[in-house]
């Protein structure tokens, strides 16, 4: 009933048969940026100086420019989460690792404690 067809797997979108926007972080948000850029850069240049072709050019140059745009800023994004995970995921094992022993840096030491060591 509802559920059984849900283990199919999902169709991936390629764009321009390598890129595939299902699976590459940040890809679908570039390419919608992107489209979105190009209509805004193509119209706002024919509404200045209704020329169709050079509107299209503008258009062209719209979508690259937000999408390579985004896609770094994505990235970048992605690339500081990554390693704020990775410091995260460090510290908790630490903590789990030293909590209670004498090494434990939030535990206070007293002057005997240090010259027990």
């Amino acid at each position: 009933m509802a559920g059984e067809g849900d283990s199919e797997p999902r169709k991936s979108f390629k764009l321009l048969g390598f890129l595939d926007v299902q699976s590459v972080p940040c890809a679908r948000e570039s390419v919608l940026y992107g489209s979105l850029g190009s209509l805004v850069v193509g119209l706002g240049h024919f509404l200045a100086t209704s020329r169709v072709r050079r509107s299209c050019d503008f258009a062209v140059g719209g979508f690259i420019s937000t999408m390579l745009g985004y896609w770094f800023y994505c990235r970048y994004n992605l690339a500081q989460q990554r390693i704020r995970q990775r410091m995260l995921k460090e510290g908790m094992k630490n903590k789990m690792l030293f909590e209670g022993s004498y090494l434990d840096p939030e535990k206070k030491q007293t002057g005997n404690e240090r010259s027990d060591s």
